[in-house]
């Protein structure tokens, strides 16, 4: 079981506003900020209606979208407001999604001061080729000046967020990115697989023939040789795409959404957890402020999940950790034996090196961490 400290649900803000819509981003977002002021009403009146319906935070996390394109006002009024509905402890992890080019050394001392001591800056990569196809708006230059100013600013939980395997992209452009960002030494880097969803501009070039995907076996070896690099730089690998200097600078709020830990979102397309209810807001920032403006929670869809799915899903977020799976607390939660439910499946696996089998845990290996959706399916 989760000790009680970690099982504190965590608090999820979705800061719906880009000044540009990158061509691979399918998260919702929008350029027209001429909205802002009615979306930070319809925001305060969703806080409000979650009074006293969840314990003590210990996460907060300001994602978007761009939250830093939001006035510094405007974000201490949401902390203000988060902290005045809800009990927060005085040690949460406070994180806040940036983009490189939105601030300079006197706003991120600002935030430093609103009590945020969590920062993800959104770099992707620190080629100017790369970034000018990933459709980013900022520079390299821009990108280290971030970072540089965010420690100098007195920010030591950083993380960096990478994204690899593009088209025409070398194993050697990639590692160059990787070193780079390694000379900060950040607390803690998030290296995704470029993913090409079909209603995305990108998606759209991909299906017009523009560029070719990646082969399994390529995508494989950017995976391995991302996490051969990092853990030998000192870094935990402790979820697919994640990677924490020490796991005390692992990321406290995304931990909860792979062991069913409750979570509330808040803000358009934020999506809740809590006991075996998940429920989700709406898509449309349009139908989001209209429901709030009529009094009702911008909910637009919910589902109550039964063992088997909690039992399946629990599978699948597990075997994308590092922590894996323990034997006896899947048993007193589901009732399922797995060693005697899956076991010859199990032990074929572990011959075949994608699990390791050991005091009590299913574990995926480092091979098995690549081909980690597939595992789940047991």
């Amino acid at each position: 079981m989760n000790s009680e400290k970690s099982a504190r649900p965590g608090l999820y803000v979705h800061i719906p506003f880009c000044k540009s819509k990158c061509p691979y981003c399918d998260f919702l977002s929008v350029t027209n900020t001429d909205i802002l002021p009615r979306f930070i009403i319809a925001l305060d009146r969703e806080i409000d209606a979650y009074r006293e319906k969840f314990g003590e935070f210990d996460t907060i996390y300001l994602g978007g979208g761009t939250p830093s394109l939001l006035p510094l006002q405007q974000i201490e009024a949401i902390l203000d407001k988060i902290r005045n509905a809800f009990k927060i402890l005085h040690d949460a992890e406070i994180t806040i999604e940036v983009n490189p080019a939105d601030w300079e050394l006197k706003e991120l001392n600002t935030i430093r001061g609103l009590g945020i001591n969590r920062i993800s800056i959104g770099v992707q990569s620190f080629d100017e080729k790369e970034l000018s196809f990933l459709g980013r708006r900022h520079t390299r230059e821009q990108a280290s000046g971030t970072i540089e100013n965010a420690i100098d600013a007195g920010f030591s939980n950083i993380s960096i967020d990478l994204i690899y395997g593009l088209p025409g992209q070398t194993l050697e452009d990639w590692l160059t990115s990787l070193m780079h960002a390694l000379h900060f030494n950040p607390a803690h880097l998030s290296c995704y697989e470029l993913e090409l969803k079909p209603h995305t501009p990108l998606g759209h070039r991909y299906e017009k023939g523009e560029f070719p995907l990646r082969t399994e076996d390529s995508q494989r070896d950017f995976f391995m040789i991302t996490s051969e690099v990092l853990e030998e730089a000192g870094y935990d690998h402790y979820e697919v795409s994640s990677f924490a200097r020490g796991m005390v600078n692992a990321s406290r709020h995304n931990r909860k959404y792979w062991d069913h830990t409750p979570y509330l979102g808040i803000g358009p397309s934020a999506h809740s957890f809590k006991g075996k209810k998940r429920w989700w807001n709406h898509e449309s920032i349009k139908d989001y402020h209209h429901d709030i403006e009529e009094g009702r929670l911008p909910v637009c869809g919910s589902e109550v999940l039964n063992s088997e799915q909690l039992r399946m899903e629990a599978l699948l977020l597990g075997l994308r950790t590092k922590k894996g799976i323990n034997l006896a607390q899947y048993l007193f939660r589901f009732g399922t034996d797995l060693m005697n439910d899956k076991g010859l499946l199990l032990k074929d696996l572990d011959r075949s090196g994608l699990i390791e089998i050991k005091e009590g845990f299913i574990r995926p290996t480092l091979s098995g961490m690549a081909v980690a959706d597939s595992l789940a399916l047991l």
